[in-house]
């Protein structure tokens, strides 16, 4: 099929091989049913209130600070650490051992017992031993840059030069956001009961949005500290506009492999939404909001800087379709226009990175349908076989869902050129070339395409009648990939149609699919294994939240700084 080619003529979703092919993931962008506007919707819908609870920081800006979240049913802690480092300390790779910024999500009350534990802890990150109170354990580091330009021009009465804010876009930038019982912490299975946090991943997306208010509080602190009276509080707009930067490598791409029943129900969820917005009848009112996000894309794509230079041809790419795209789409006649999918069909010759915008924009126009579907991103993880299958039922599977791995000539060196292994020290996983690296022995198995295609060799060896039972207790071998294969198979959004041990695969395909679904902007590949993103850049502040768009964040016009009055005293 060609890769251009991703909507069906009829209302059904999208192939499994459009949608899961890794050049498209790798085109992704935030939506609305994105895990950070889930949250936002959420602290909007249900009024969770957010108070400033203890400020602990010396006139440098070292110390603590605990922010304290009242939800409907709960009472949790943000417990944030700053420390003074040196510009040498200040590393994101995972071998870091000291941050400027060290922070916990703790249910329940923060007493000093709790408190000076947390201190002896949280700081050593991994080395150290958290409660089991503790959701989520994360550490950032500054753009110093921003953070020295904000608090000099605050602390002497004037706003900084948005140009500069723009080149980063945030203040900090997580360079890791623990969950899921790792070091100490809470497992998941304690949040599944819980109201607040139930959603994967939802309580480290609150971790990182009120880090958010927290880097706002810290420059206006400093400021204040620094140009007393006389200091200014940032423009609203701009506050805005910073978000929390995150950088990502290569340990979060085996997510995507090693949970495929939860990538199955995070990429069916979005095209059910986007299939049932797409049926719906063509509105021509609704064309002013389409092309005001459209504007609002472009405005966005211009103004992202990054150093790599393939993406800046993708950005430039896409601003040049999309102008395009609006132009065309503002003069369609409704008659000719039975539906959203027909106009969505214009782009279908434009780029993979134009495509997913303008799919991204539809899905605003129709928020109750979109948001219908944010409680459905969790799921059974269970892999199994059916009782009663045969060899033929197998193979069919993989002739029908796993072509891709099949017909993968893995004896040749271009496809095993990889190989994917955890490194002792941090656990962290990493890419070594066979043959070349040392490591190999230690290989992790996300080769899910060569072991498809193994199984299915050893399956044409076998009687076609033969009961999967009697063939996996001769060959044990392929349990696990059966098991998988067929599980997979036979859910709508099957792997990731990718063979990650291939010379030319691109681990930031699975980078910018798992942070587009977390609900990243801004995306800036540092090189083929890690990547820059922002996060709740654009997003409503503490005191104003409420669940509106806010899907591509662009700087402020000169003019809407100029005419606005400044809100506020510094902090």
């Amino acid at each position: 099929m060609d890769a251009h080619r991703s909507l069906k003529s009829d209302n059904t979703l999208r192939q499994p091989e459009v949608v899961m092919a890794p050049e498209r993931l790798g085109a992704m962008h935030q939506n609305r049913v994105s895990f950070v506007r889930y949250l936002i919707r959420q602290m909007a819908q249900k009024n969770w209130q957010v108070s400033q609870h203890d400020w602990q920081l010396s006139p440098e800006g070292y110390g603590h600070a605990i922010y304290r979240l009242e939800t409907q049913q709960h009472q949790y802690h943000l417990v944030v650490f700053c420390d003074e480092i040196s510009d040498e300390e200040r590393n994101d790779r995972v071998i870091a051992e000291k941050w400027d910024v060290t922070f916990a999500l703790i249910q329940g009350e923060v007493d000093q017992a709790l408190l000076e534990r947390l201190r002896a802890n949280v700081p050593l990150q991994e080395a150290g031993r958290n409660p089991n109170s503790a959701l989520v354990l994360a550490r950032a580091n500054k753009s110093v840059r921003v953070f020295d330009h904000l608090v000099s021009s605050l602390a002497q009465g004037e706003q900084p030069d948005p140009q500069q804010l723009a080149n980063v876009g945030y203040i900090l930038r997580t360079t890791a956001v623990y969950g899921n019982g790792k070091f100490g912490i809470a497992d998941f299975k304690l949040l599944e009961d819980n109201p607040d946090f139930h959603q994967s991943f939802s309580a480290q997306m609150c971790a990182v949005y009120l880090l958010r208010e927290f880097s706002l509080d810290w420059v206006h602190y400093l400021a204040k500290q620094r140009g007393g009276d006389k200091a200014a509080t940032l423009h609203r707009s701009l506050q805005r506009y910073l978000g929390v930067g995150n950088a990502t490598g290569l340990g979060m791409a085996p997510y995507l492999i090693n949970h495929p029943c939860i990538v199955d129900q995070w990429m069916t969820t979005r095209e059910q939404a986007l299939g049932e917005i797409l049926s719906q009848p063509f509105d021509s009112a609704k064309l002013p909001q389409l092309t005001h996000l459209l504007t609002q894309a472009v405005t966005h794509l211009k103004q992202v800087v990054t150093i790599n230079d393939h993406q800046r041809e993708l950005n430039k790419q896409a601003v040049e379709e999309l102008a395009a795209f609006s132009h065309d789409v503002v003069s369609l006649a409704p008659e000719q226009t039975h539906n959203w999918q027909v106009v969505v069909e214009q782009s279908q010759k434009m780029s993979l990175e134009t495509q997913e915008i303008v799919l991204s924009c539809v899905m605003e126009l129709y928020p109750e349908i979109a948001d219908s579907y944010q409680e459905q991103m969790n799921c059974d993880e269970t892999l199994a076989l059916a009782s009663g299958k045969k060899v033929k039922d197998l193979m069919l599977l993989l002739e029908s869902r796993y072509r891709w791995a099949i017909d993968t000539d893995f004896q040749q060196p271009e496809n095993n050129y990889w190989f994917w292994y955890r490194s002792q020290d941090k656990e962290e996983p990493r890419l070594g070339v066979r043959g070349e690296e040392a490591g190999e022995e230690r290989e992790l198995p996300l080769d899910v395409g060569r072991q498809v295609y193994r199984l299915y060799g050893a399956l044409l060896k076998s009687e076609s009648q033969q009961t999967l039972a009697e063939f996996l207790l001769l060959n044990p071998q392929h349990r696990g990939i059966a098991k998988r294969a067929w599980t997979l198979g036979n859910k709508v959004m099957g792997d990731i149609q990718m063979n990650v041990l291939h010379q030319g695969s691109l681990p930031m395909h699975l980078l910018r699919c798992k942070l587009a679904v977390f609900g990243a902007t801004k995306f800036d590949p540092r090189s083929d294994r890690w990547v820059q993103v922002t996060f709740f850049q654009g997003a409503p502040l503490l005191d104003e939240i409420h669940d509106g768009e806010w899907l591509f964040p662009i700087l402020p016009s000169s003019e809407e700084l100029a005419g606005q009055a400044l809100v506020g005293e510094a902090k």
